[in-house]
């Protein structure tokens, strides 16, 4: 944990959520998936990200919002809604994250594997290894925290150069995004929730609290984190988008396992294959950190502080090291990818529609707050349509 030497600005404390998001949001399941939809659907898979956005905008500013006013994590929040209920969120969480951990242990594997020729299962267990001694070593959050700001404006800066080489279709990429000759709900429920979905919608909120932000004065940086961090996730996706779609168009199959890996290849040579993996496995590394360090934070309530502090690391090195054994069994790391940003959307539903119950309670936010109307009716709606969306994928998924 980080100790209280100074106390930064709410300012400050929101662009650090901000980034927390954005950076967990923007992993290698980010990467493949975009890559994957993109290649499938070609231009139509603008419009997906289209409603992925709307989607975020709604999702965060109802989550951040809710936590901030309240004062309280989303598990006690839950339990306060219906008694025992945060102990089930907190286990939807926590599978969620389990999930999504083995796709970024993967990840991370597969750019050990751009760079270095190694098997991405062997890539996956030196991953694992060094994720561990990180999370041993003390303040190791402190110094995950300074890199992924600078991680965020790396990935910026080479996806710019990538679509500085290669010619990129904007007037299909447009039309198609807001006329779509088809619509695949399992693009949609997958790239939500490897954005907002999971452990990741409660992470800036989380992340704020620990800052000291809270209360209906605080609302502002609440808007100012959360809009800034869905915009650095989302400008790095359409970026990838239109580098991927680039890169189709012109006629190059994407290799389906590793897909991401061929946009950067054939658009600038082994430079941006090479580059690529570094970026890849500096992903993996930081969403394997923030997925293991929040499915955690879920687990800590109604546990004695100081026990709980000396059994904490042997259950992130469990936590680490399960999905490092069941991904490298499984295999097929873009595969596994994809299904996890499907399965953590599944959650999606059930944990907003918590949190908006909550936002209903004068007991839990305050006889003086009163969310707002259009918060709560979009709110619902992307709770409807994100539980539409999963069952048509469950009926169709194949894993």
């Amino acid at each position: 944990m980080e100790k209280k030497t100074k106390k930064r600005s709410p300012f400050n404390v929101a662009m650090g959520a901000a980034f927390m998001m954005a950076m967990a949001a923007v992993g290698p399941g980010f990467l493949t998936q975009t890559a994957t939809f993109t290649s499938k659907m070609g231009a139509d898979f603008g419009f997906a990200i289209l409603i992925c956005i709307l989607v975020d905008i709604v999702v965060q500013l109802n989550i951040w919002r809710i936590i901030i006013v309240s004062g309280r994590h989303a598990q006690v929040l839950a339990n306060e809604v219906v008694p025992g209920l945060g102990y089930i969120l907190s286990a939807l969480i926590v599978i969620g994250g389990f999930f999504f951990n083995i796709g970024n242990i993967g990840g991370a594997g597969l750019g050990l594997n751009v760079l270095f020729g190694i098997s991405p299962e062997n890539g996956a267990l030196i991953a694992a290894a060094v994720a561990i001694v990180l999370f041993l070593v003390r303040n190791a959050m402190l110094v995950v925290d300074r890199t992924v700001q600078l991680l965020a404006v790396v990935k910026v800066l080479v996806l710019i150069y990538i679509l500085a080489v290669t010619t990129v279709p904007l007037q299909s990429a447009i039309h198609h995004t807001f006329m779509p000759t088809s619509i695949d709900f399992y693009s949609i429920v997958t790239i939500v929730g490897g954005t907002v979905g999971g452990y990741i919608s409660f992470s800036g909120g989380h992340r704020l609290l620990e800052g000291g932000v809270r209360g209906i004065n605080n609302i502002k940086y609440v808007n100012e984190g959360a809009l800034t961090g869905i915009g650095v996730a989302s400008v790095i996706r359409v970026m990838l988008f239109l580098a991927g779609l680039a890169v189709v168009l012109a006629g190059h199959q994407l290799d389906p396992t590793n897909p991401a890996a061929t946009i950067f290849k054939v658009a600038a040579g082994n430079f941006g294959y090479k580059f690529f993996g570094l970026l890849l496995f500096a992903a993996g590394m930081t969403s394997t950190l923030g997925s293991t360090f929040m499915s955690i934070s879920f687990l800590d309530y109604n546990v004695n502080k100081e026990g709980h502090e000396s059994w904490r690391p042997w259950i992130i090195v469990g936590f680490i090291a399960l999905s490092t054994i069941i991904f490298y069994f499984i295999g097929s790391p873009a595969k596994v990818l994809v299904i996890v940003g499907a399965l953590n959307g599944l959650i999606l539903p059930i944990a907003l529609a918590i949190l908006l119950i909550a936002a209903t309670r004068h007991k839990i936010m305050g006889a003086q707050y009163r969310h707002p109307r259009w918060l709560l009716v979009t709110g619902w709606i992307v709770v409807l349509f994100m539980a539409y969306a999963g069952i048509r994928t469950l009926l169709t998924i194949q894993f």
